[in-house]
């Protein structure tokens, strides 16, 4: 799964337009380093995302294309 669909998907971030855009300003770090919107999403990875003065990291636990709103904490773990 693309990391914009995934965020949005898991609800860290709101709208895909946004988790594009974000990845595209470079606030996004995968496994340590700066990826596009375009990177394939896989269990075990760990995404940081920097919000203004906050950063929230999390590690992926599960890729689902569809999930309900109460299971979307399950598809990730915050650190």
């Amino acid at each position: 799964m693309r990391l914009d669909k995934y965020l949005k998907v898991s609800r860290l971030i709101k709208r895909r337009t946004v988790a594009n855009e974000a990845c595209d300003n470079g606030r996004i770090r995968v496994n340590g380093r700066t990826v596009k919107a375009s990177y394939d999403v896989k269990t075990g990875d760990r995404i940081e995302i920097a919000m203004g003065t906050r950063t929230v990291a999390v590690e992926v636990l599960q890729v689902a294309e569809a999930v309900r709103k109460d299971d979307a904490c399950a598809m990730y773990k915050e650190l």
